[in-house]
């Protein structure tokens, strides 16, 4: 089982969606990337840059047809590190629904 653990790093929406969508998948292409969160290309660098830098996103930049094309994966710890933080989440939730059954109670 996952240990909840909040990831501040993680935790802000556009790199959530980030590692969220890279958690689906073995590699995805920037251009994917970039067009489902809704960024642009100087932003999605910066956010995979930040990622990286934590260790928790690998990025490869193949040459594919004269192309230089860069495509993004999370490494085995940034998928442990969004594992623990949606874990932190549910308890979270769980926490706050929890209360609200014993407020519900109590009345």
């Amino acid at each position: 089982m996952t240990e909840p653990r909040f990831d501040e790093l993680i935790h802000q929406s556009t790199r959530l969606s980030i590692v969220g969508l890279l958690a689906a998948a073995d590699w995805a292409d920037f251009a994917f990337l970039r067009d489902r969160v809704g960024l642009s290309d100087s932003a999605l660098s910066k956010q995979l840059s930040t990622l990286e830098d934590a260790g928790y996103v690998a990025i490869e930049r193949p040459v594919s047809d004269r192309r230089r094309r860069v495509r993004a994966r999370l490494t085995e710890s940034g998928l442990e590190a969004f594992r623990s933080h949606v874990a932190a989440l549910r308890e979270i939730v769980e926490a706050a629904d929890t209360e609200r059954a014993v407020a519900g109670q109590a009345t």
